[in-house]
């Protein structure tokens, strides 16, 4: 088979599947541990990704920006350890192609307990090139990645926020170097 049939069979798959989520989602199922959920999904919304949503409290400098396949961008705006031990780094996605683009399923990444979890970002790495380290992505007791799930298509110049969360390198590590299937990689430093 042809890998170009493939991919377009496999995008048309991706857009059936997003159709009928979008369907099915007439409310927010809560969880029935009382737990939040340990992912997050970008909503479906008519018009921008981002509209009606609050955004956080984050740098107005990009810390790096990364230009991806079919006019996809990602500007990192925050690379943060906190208390738990924990890197999270969280940006902006957006479409600055003139058609809609598909997210490739490379960036999930190949490992068999995140692919069964559906889109995600899985497959982000941090490399600590002092202490010669990678970091993937934490997973959830179940495998879920944390980090943004549910994103396959974003239209044309719509934004989604996303976010990413790593375990913490050493205090003496100030950068790292970010990587995303399909996107250029950057430098980060470290907050």
């Amino acid at each position: 088979m042809n890998v170009r049939y493939a991919r377009r069979g496999l995008a048309s798959f991706a857009v059936a599947s997003l159709a009928l989520f979008v369907a099915g989602c007439g409310a927010e199922e809560k969880p029935k541990t009382g737990k939040p959920a340990p992912t997050t999904a970008v909503p479906h919304q008519g018009g921008s990704a981002t509209k009606g949503s609050q955004a956080p409290e984050e740098p107005a400098e990009p810390l790096a920006v990364l230009k991806g396949q079919e006019g996809l961008e990602l500007t990192l705006t925050l690379a943060a350890r906190d208390a738990g031990g924990f890197l999270t780094v969280k940006g902006l996605l957006k479409n600055t192609g003139s058609g809609s683009a598909v997210l490739s399923g490379q960036v999930r990444g190949n490992e068999t307990e995140v692919i069964k979890h559906g889109n995600s970002l899985g497959g982000a790495t941090l490399m600590d090139p002092v202490g010669k380290k990678r970091y993937y992505v934490l997973r959830d007791t179940d495998g879920r990645p944390l980090t943004t799930t549910g994103l396959s298509i974003l239209p044309a110049g719509e934004t989604a926020p996303v976010f990413m969360q790593f375990p913490a390198p050493p205090a003496s590590t100030t950068e790292v170097s970010f990587q995303l299937p399909t996107f250029e990689p950057a430098t980060l430093k470290l907050s």
